[in-house]
Parts: C-alpha cells; structure tokens; sequence
C-alpha cells in the first residue's frame, strides 16, 4: 500500500488539498538558457552572468517594520543574521540572492510591491505563506514535532510533546513547495549553486530536482540529526531522508550527526557510503551524494565591532564593578527545554553547598534570551528555573550577595558582550544543542580589544585567559579542546568541572585561551561558507558528464545519473543480432539474473527451464550458467538443461553439458581450515551472521545481522583474514552483505576468456557475445569478455552485448531493469533460435575434447 504521505503529493503540494494563493508573480523570470532573462530590465540582465549563489532559509535576513503614520513598510538588513554573515565566505563579484519568509504578515493586495522592492533593494525574494499553513507548518510540525524528535525527546504520551499529525506534515510538504516555486522563479539551474538551511526545508530539494534533473543543491542541519532508533520512529522518515538525497552536498556540524544519518540511509534504505580521498559519499541511483562534517563559526568583524562601542566599554565598567571581589560564570541560553538552565543552577547550588568557602564569592549570571515557541514544556522550564533560582538566593544570598542572578529579557548585543568579557567561566550545559555559537563568542570577547582593556583597567600586554564548561552534547563541544566537557545530567561532575575551571592556574588557562582563540578566529562563519561552497562546486562537476532521468512518484522521485554510453537494451536490436550471427557465446549469472534475487524459492522455474533449452539446444549457441553457488545445487535445478555449460563456485568447477565431466582447477585449498575457526570466531559475535562452505571457498554472510554492527565486523574480518592469509594461495574479497575466501586466480571473468579462447581454438570464433549479471562479481566478465574478443585471434569484431540487471554504475555497455526484463529478452531470443538436429552432437564431443 503506497504512503498515504506522499501519494497525493502533486495535488497537495499544487493546493488541492491545503489552499495556497498565488503569490504575485512580480519577479524576474530565469529562463534555463544562461544569459537570458524574460520580463527583466538590463540590470537584471547584466547580474545574470555574475557568479550567483541563492541562499534559502525559512526567515529572510531582514527587520520589517510597518509605519503606520506612513502606512508602508519599513525594512533593514539584520547584521546578526548568519544568513547574511556568511556572504563573507564568497568572492565580492558574487550575487547572493535569499529566498525566504518574512517575520511579519504582509497584506495580499501589498505582496506584488513589498517582493518587487525586497528583490531590488535587498536581493531578497519574500515566500508569502499563507498564514494557516505557516502556523501549521513552522508552530505545528517544525516545533512540535521535527525539533523535539530531533532533540531526542520521544512523544511517549500527551504530555510528553505531541502525536504526529498528518496535517501538519501535509502543511510542511505545502510551504515546502511554495519555497520551491519562488526558488524556480529566480534560479539559472545551469549555472546557479542553491544552498538550502536548516531542517525547515528537507523536502525542497525534491521538488527542485523534480523539475531541474541538474540542479546544483547544497544543504546544511543546524540542528543535531538523532540516531537511527530515534529518527525511524517519524511516520514520514522515507520521504524526509529522500529529499535530503536529492542535494547534492548534506553539512554537518559534526562527525556523530553525519553518523546518524549515514546509519539511517543504511538501515532504511540499503544505502553504503565510503570515502572517496578524504569525502564520505553515498552512492544513489548513479549520483555521489557527498557529506561535509564542518560546524559554523561565527562572525569575527561583528562581534569585534560591538566589542568596540562606547555603550559596550561603560557597561563593561559597570558589570566590573558590580561584581568587585567576585568571580562570575555565565550562561548565556534560550529558554528551552533542552538548554539545561535548571540543570545548571542545580549544579551551581550543589557547588555552593560543598564548598562554603565560595559562597559570597561566585556569582552565577544566567541570561535567558526569549523562547522560540510557547509551548506548556517552555513554561515548565521556565518556572522550574525561577523557582530553583529563588531557592538559592534564600539560602545562600546575603544582604549584599545575590548568587544566581537570572535576567530574563531582551538583552542587547553590547550588554552581551560586556558580560562575555567579565566572566571568568562560561557554563553550556544544553542536554541537546546543534551547534551552540556562545562558546565562541567568549572566548573572542575574552581575548578584548584596546578600547575594551583600557575601559575595565586592564594592561595591552598582559596574557588573556578564559574557561569553558561545555556539555558533551553540543555541536562545538569536539571543537573546544581544551573545554573541560561534561556530561549535564551529572550534577556532581558539573560542579566539580565548575571548581577545577575557577580555581585552574592562570597560566593554564592561558594555554587553553590560546588554543581556543587561534581556532575560533581561523574558522570563522566566512571559512565555513567558503569551505562548504568549495565542496558543492566539487561535487557538481560531473553533473553534464552523465545522463540524467527521473523516476519515482511524489516524496520518492529521485534522478538516476548514469554514463551518456549507457541505455538499456533493446530487445529488438540484440535479435536482430542475433539471427544474423552464426556463432554465439551466451553467459548467464544465476540469483538477481535469470532468478530473482528476494525469492525465497532458489530453484528455477519451468519457464527460465525452457528459455535455457531453447537457447543451449540451438547449433549455432554456446550457453553457459555462472554463478557462485555449488556445483551440486546447479546441477540439481539445471538437470533437464542437457547441453547447458555451467560454471560453478564462479568458475572453479566447470562443464560444457549435462554428460561432460566436471573441470577442476587445480589448486591449494590447504588454507580452509585457517579460514574456518577465524570465520566461526566472527559468526559466534555477531548474531545472524553464518558460514556457507562451498568446495572451492568459504563464505561469511551477515545480511540478517544489524547492518551497522554486520557491515563493522565485516571489515575486521577483512583485515584479519588478509592478515593470516598473506602467505596463501588464496584471495578475501567483500560483496554485498559477504566476505568470501577463495582460491587466487578463480573469477567470472575467467570463465568467459576461457570459453571464448576455445571457441577460437576450434575454429568457431564468436560473432556475438552476449553476457547478463547483476552484481560486482560478473563486472569480471564484463570487463574479460571486451578484452579477450580485441585478442588478435579474432579477426572479425563481434556483436558484443555486455549488460547489468538494474540502474546503476557498471563496466556493461547496457542494462535491464529487472529478472522479468531479463526472462523478456531470453525469451526474444528463444524464438529467434533454431532447435538442434541430431546430426550436430559431434561439435558438442569435438567443444568437450578440447575443455
């Protein structure tokens, strides 16, 4: 049964089933043509050359206002806005447009003025989501759902967050697509880089890739990607994890972010990545979707500026002074549940109550920015936290003495900064967080600037220290090395970290400023767009060097990317072939080829029977099976095949018909029982794993074991098979969900330069070779069937057809679909053959002498 979620994508996303208004469309069209812009003026016209970047986030980087004496808009760019910050990363002569919404509600009737103005004066392009889809979309699924599941906080019961909600997630996926149809307005797909922010937008890209198979898409998560066991407990994980498949370049704060996603896309999808010199990448239906693990920074220039205002040096002065005698730490958070403000002034309390010596003397300043959302969990934070604060102030405070002080309101940028600069220690005790930038922002603060020294008395030359508690569970936590981390949920250990960063030696903690600094100021916000938009272009580079087409409906459309000399085989042009050649060789791999790979039933049936008699019985073929299963089990299924070849353990044993010997290859197999306790080591450690012992070679599969801990076992079992078997006659080879030792030399590609080098010595050189495999091992019969007929043994180039079941990269010139394809093309050419009359069975005894 398809997803209720995405079947009806294309009439939901178009209005039928949530009712979006047409936007005015007032901007400038790009047409797909670089250079040419329809209903655009010259100016318009003369940027569309310029290096272009478009910038989609859910909020444009802007303050609006409305004057109401004047009844119009007033609108200014917002400075502290990263959106706007990170333009630094980029070269002067690059154009960034943004796409995004606006904090404000704009009448209908004033949208088509506010984008026109918004676009020339700010570069801006407004989406204008309809008010009930906004509040459903950002209030509803956003916050209820994405961000508290995110955070790792499960929906248990009512009153542990909220149910999942279809109506929320069908407002999600509509003003997802009413940020794609702005994006469409504006982008060059052919030459402009759209890079898409934050967990807002995870279905955009499928829209925009839908309609531009070649755009050029990049995404970054601000916020933390859960672990698989919490993220497949989302309704809509497929279509959420597909959209994010459809970019191009997906950014990570950090490695264990980009871990959870990669194990998503494993265990959800089938999907393995490796690394590709230094870049992890994930192969999807012929595209490289590359990972970038690279937390942000923060803006040096801005944050030096404010440093350097006279409102910020007299409350510098202020706050000094106010706190004389005393040692602050501070904490600088939103309220929210998962910052870990309560946490904190327990652990602040636990410190004052084991050491009395500290008390009248350490001052904890918390400043609570105001809530993101109006949730009853904000309320409960914010009580808790009022009222834990109240308690230590009755038992500890003094008439003189305040320990905690809480300041819960807006608090300015430069009042900020004077508090940053004061503290002897920052505590971030978030029991979840993203990134979190305020760790950075201490410590450029503490580092001070001359007006800033000279304000609170301190000397030019004298060393600069500063001390960071950071919970462990924060994106910048692996960054600040010489932060002392902790876990936030341990009070005790909290506080202890609090005494040890207070009472540290001065030169200490120096050593710890100047690593922290020298960190912070080289990765700034500008090195971490810059760095990201290096890795996009890098990524993009090949997007003209393949054919593209997609396929999928609704959530599940994804584009298939695949070499310009790759196409599917034509059933028609391989018969045509084929009746008029005269010597064919015919290779068939078995499972995934000419049986399908998910059935159970192993055996063929009598329709894949009759197909390979009608093929093996005609004069003018050479029809062989290759496949890795025993010779024992092949020879069972494959009996009423009389003039069949079959090469089995992938070529180890191999004969021309059912009356023909078996082959052997001689070899050393003394190596088995070095193999077999190391593999029964591995099979005993991971559950649902087994051995398949074969005559030739033995075989380790973990496809029913858990793919993360299967795929990590698989590995080291590599390394220490290779290891033991240095010395040995034999090679360790990984496939799909397999590790399999077997005998060197011994491949697919083998079977088929022997087959074709006979058929020459016996002076029947092929005129059509055609070969059929799904998987890594029949690549070597790929790549061994077009060297072996460019030998000069053949005269005469033959028709040669070399083709893989399914979509995806491979050394074959063609591809089928599926098995049913395969059966389809069999059968083609079955009734295009000719049944073998007696009078011809001295070839098959002259083929069986010479093999």
């Amino acid at each position: 049964m398809p997803s209720r979620s995405c079947a009806n994508l294309l009439d939901m996303a178009s209005g039928d089933i949530l009712d979006i208004p047409q936007t005015p469309r007032a901007l400038p069209r790009v047409m797909t043509v670089p250079g040419i812009i329809a209903d655009g003026d010259s100016d318009s016209m003369s940027s569309s050359c310029r290096e272009r970047k478009i910038v989609v986030a859910n909020m444009l980087p802007l303050h609006a206002q409305r004057d109401t004496t004047a009844k119009k808009w007033l609108f200014s760019l917002d400075e502290d806005s990263l959106l706007l910050q990170l333009k630094d990363g980029f070269s002067p002569e690059t154009e960034v447009v943004y796409v995004g919404s606006l904090k404000v509600e704009v009448e209908h009737s004033e949208q088509e003025e506010v984008a026109q103005r918004l676009l020339e004066e700010f570069k801006c392009v407004p989406t204008f989501v309809p008010h009930d889809i906004q509040e459903k979309f950002y209030h509803g699924f956003c916050k209820q759902q994405l961000w508290p599941l995110f955070h790792y906080m499960l929906p248990m019961c009512p009153d542990h967050g909220d149910r999942f909600d279809r109506q929320m997630w069908q407002a999600y996926v509509s003003a997802n697509k009413v940020f794609a149809d702005k994006v469409m307005e504006v982008v060059n797909p052919d030459d402009d880089y759209i890079w898409i922010q934050d967990y807002h937008l995870m279905v955009l890209p499928t829209f925009l890739r839908k309609r531009y198979h070649r755009v050029k898409l990049g995404f970054f998560l601000h916020s933390p990607f859960p672990s698989s066991e919490i993220y497949r407990t989302l309704p809509v994980r497929d279509e959420i994890l597909k959209g994010l498949l459809n970019c191009d370049l997906i950014g990570f704060h950090t490695f264990d972010y980009a871990r959870h996603f990669l194990s998503c896309c494993s265990r959800m999808l089938g999907l393995d990545y490796e690394s590709k010199r230094g870049h992890i990448g994930l192969d999807y239906f012929g595209r490289t979707v590359y990972i970038k693990i690279l937390p942000v920074g923060i803006h040096m220039g801005r944050l030096e500026s404010v440093m350097n205002l006279s409102s910020t040096f007299d409350k510098a002065k202020e706050v000094q002074e106010q706190f004389k005698g005393k040692k602050v730490i501070l904490g600088v958070d939103d309220m929210d549940i998962f910052k870990g403000i309560s946490l904190k002034l327990l652990a602040f309390e636990y410190l004052l109550q084991q050491d009395q010596n500290l008390q009248g003397k350490l001052v904890l300043v918390q400043i609570v920015n105001p809530a993101r959302s109006l949730g009853k969990d904000v309320q409960e934070a914010k009580r808790e936290t009022y009222s834990t604060a109240e308690r230590i102030n009755k038992i500890y405070g003094r008439s003189n003495y305040e320990p905690v002080i809480l300041i819960d309101r807006p608090v300015p940028r430069y009042e900020k900064t004077a508090y940053y600069a004061v503290a002897e220690c920052c505590l971030v005790n978030a029991v979840r967080d993203g990134m979190n930038l305020v760790p950075y922002k201490y410590i450029v603060c503490r580092q001070g600037s001359p007006g800033m020294d000279d304000a609170m008395g301190i000397k030019t030359d004298s060393p600069r220290t500063s001390m960071l508690v950071v919970s462990e569970f924060i994106g910048c936590s692996p960054s600040l090395s010489g932060a002392i981390r902790v876990n936030p949920w341990d009070i005790e250990a909290v506080a202890e970290a609090l005494n040890v960063a207070i009472t540290m030696s001065d030169s200490e903690k120096q050593l710890r400023h100047e690593k922290h600094y020298r960190y912070v100021s080289s990765h700034d916000v500008a090195y971490w767009a810059r760095s990201f938009m290096q890795d996009l272009e890098r990524a993009c580079k090949d997007h003209y060097s393949k054919r593209c087409w997609g396929i999928g409906l609704g959530l599940g459309f994804r584009v298939i990317a695949l070499s310009p000399n790759f196409r599917k085989l034509s059933i028609d042009h391989i018969v045509s072939s084929y009746r008029r050649t005269q010597r064919r060789a015919i290779f068939l791999d078995y499972d995934g080829t000419v049986v399908p790979q998910s059935s159970l039933i192993k055996a063929p049936s009598a329709e894949v029977i009759t197909l390979l008699n009608s093929l093996s019985n005609d004069p003018k073929n050479t029809v062989y099976i290759v496949s890795g299963r025993g010779r024992k089990s092949l020879s069972e299924w494959l009996a009423p095949c009389e003039r069949l070849g079959i090469a089995a353990e992938h070529g180890y044993f191999i004969r021309s018909s059912k009356t023909s010997d078996w082959e052997c290859l001689v070899s050393d197999l003394e190596w088995k029982p070095i193999v077999e306790p190391v593999m029964k080591l591995y099979t005993e450690t991971t559950d649902g794993s087994y051995i398949e012992p074969k005559e030739s070679a033995l075989v380790w599969h973990h496809q029913d074991a858990d793919p993360d801990f299967g795929s990590c076992q698989a590995k080291e079992l590599l390394d220490h098979l290779e290891n033991v078997l240095s010395n040995e006659p034999a090679v360790v080879k990984r496939g799909q969900h397999i590790v399999e030792v077997k005998p060197q030399g011994v491949t697919k590609g083998l079977v088929a330069q022997k087959v074709l080098s006979l058929m020459v010595d016996i002076g029947t050189p092929p005129d059509f070779v055609m070969c059929i495999g799904d998987d890594r091992s029949d690549e070597d019969m790929f790549e061994s069937i077009l060297s072996s007929v460019s030998s000069p043994s053949i005269t005469a180039a033959p028709d040669i057809f070399a083709c893989t079941v399914g979509q995806k990269p491979s050394k074959a010139k063609y591809y089928l679909d599926d098995t049913a394809d395969v059966l389809r093309l069999l059968q083609g050419l079955g009734n295009a053959s000719c049944p073998k009359p007696r009078h011809t069975a001295h070839f098959q005894v002259a083929f069986d002498s010479v093999l």
